[in-house]
């Protein structure tokens, strides 16, 4: 092999081990994040309220994630009954702050290195206090295709579910293809 072609190759090989731990987050629709925000608001458990569909949530019920602070990282368990195989379904990831800890953008990986967008576009309460946890979520993926409505508690009252399903719309998500996710007690 040529010099010329070798130090090429060495090159792009350190660039690529370079770039691998950081990974790469994509965000095809950037969204208005929450501002200022509060990670510490944010922290503990949440419900699955609804969702778009995708695969590595498909039928799942009873679905909930739950956030830990770590250093400078979030860790990550999201969890889920599966009716069919009667068993329960977890998942354990990793999130970052991409626009620094007061605004509500983040990535976040189950897969490492790769990112997925999670962009927290509402809360409610829209101000709390400082030592009042966060209530309801809105949260956006890398585009409008991933959305979900997280809430401290298994159901929402409806005047806050049409708040939330307007502030979606108004984003370009195709709210009719929501699955309001089951939370009853699974039977074993």
């Amino acid at each position: 092999m040529n010099r010329n072609i070798a130090l090429l190759l060495r090159g792009a090989l350190l660039s690529a081990a370079l770039l691998l731990p950081t990974g790469c987050t994509i965000i095809d629709t950037k969204v208005a994040v929450v501002q200022p925000f509060d990670a510490q608001n944010y922290l503990g458990k949440w419900y699955e309220i609804a969702r778009l569909d995708h695969s590595f949530e498909r039928g799942l019920t009873q679905v909930t994630a739950e956030y830990q602070q770590d250093g400078d990282a979030i860790n990550v368990i999201n969890r889920g009954y599966d009716p069919q195989k009667k068993a329960w379904k977890s998942a354990e990831g990793i999130a970052y702050f991409t626009d620094g800890e007061q605004t509500g953008r983040l990535k976040v990986s189950f897969f490492r290195p790769f990112y997925g967008a999670y962009q927290i576009h509402a809360i409610i309460p829209e101000q709390p206090s400082t030592n009042e946890p966060y209530q309801v979520s809105l949260v956006i993926g890398p585009d409008t295709d991933y959305m979900w409505i997280l809430a401290r508690s298994p159901q929402i009252d409806d005047a806050t579910k049409q708040q939330l399903l307007t502030k979606a719309k108004a984003l370009g998500v195709d709210t009719q293809q929501l699955i309001w996710v089951e939370q009853t007690a699974a039977t074993h």
